[in-house]
């Protein structure tokens, strides 16, 4: 995309970071045969790390690219944003 005013970027990238490094350790739980209980919870905590994180990648985008584009006269970002978001809410 030719507009990146991405504000949070680095705040994504460390969020994706700690859930890259939950889902290691849910993967050796896992492995080293800890109770399904367990489990479950840790992959729904992984999940609500996701959402949050996919949230702030959604304002961010919202508040600096799509802004930006609209004032520019570019409609084709809302075309793209509700397919991402189409994508993305299933």
């Amino acid at each position: 995309m030719k507009y990146d005013h991405h504000k949070q970027r680095k705040n994504v990238v460390n969020r994706l970071a700690k859930i890259e490094g939950h889902v290691r350790s849910v993967k050796e739980m896992a492995a080293s045969g800890r109770d399904c209980g367990d489990l479950m919870i840790q992959i729904a905590a992984i999940r609500s790390a996701l959402n949050s994180c996919g949230k702030v990648i959604l304002k961010d985008h919202l508040e600096g690219c799509v802004v930006e584009a609209v004032k520019e006269g570019d409609d084709t970002v809302i075309e793209k944003l509700n397919e991402a978001i189409d994508k993305y809410i299933r």
